[in-house]
């Protein structure tokens, strides 16, 4: 036992060493761009202009985020407040109320001129969470909860989408 601990021991720098090539994924790139994000984004009033890339769900979307002269970083970025159902749906209802929030942010999105403000850190690497408004829409996220899309959400534990627990899962 004591030589397998003194192996194992002598083998850790090596594992590190051996993961160093691989250790710069785009994961952890994604991570950095979204922690420079939520740090350079100033006072939470200050609004940055965006291109929006694509819409993933009902409550998060990809977009370069224009921050200052010459500095533009690529992000998932999820609306503040807010909680759609997932694409990755527990039963046949959710499925299709997450395809209904995710065109109805879409089609917000696509209203032009969009901007993120009110930016912080997101509990997943690699995205942040903001306030997001168009050229037409003031709060995206309240524009999704009044047309009945998503429900509020301020951080912990998320209940299902599924109306009766016992309904059979999609496969």
């Amino acid at each position: 036992m004591f030589v397998f601990c003194v192996a194992a021991g002598t083998m850790l720098p090596v594992r590190d060493w051996v993961r160093w090539p691989w250790s710069h994924s785009l994961d952890s790139q994604a991570a950095r761009d979204a922690e420079t994000i939520w740090k350079r984004a100033g006072n939470p009033d200050t609004r940055h202009a965006v291109d929006v890339i694509r819409t993933i769900d009902g409550d998060t979307f990809e977009a370069r985020v224009h921050l200052e002269a010459g500095l533009d970083l690529n992000t998932r970025v999820r609306l503040r407040g807010i909680d759609a159902p997932e694409l990755k749906a527990a039963c046949p209802e959710e499925l299709q109320m997450a395809e209904a929030a995710t065109g109805a942010l879409r089609t917000l999105l696509g209203e032009g001129d969009v901007r993120i403000f009110n930016i912080g850190p997101d509990k997943y690497g690699g995205r942040v969470v903001a306030e997001v408004a168009t050229r037409r829409t003031g709060n995206i996220s309240a524009a999704m909860l009044a047309a009945g899309h998503v429900r509020s959400y301020g951080g912990g534990h998320r209940n299902g989408w599924c109306a009766n627990a016992g309904q059979t899962p999609l496969k």
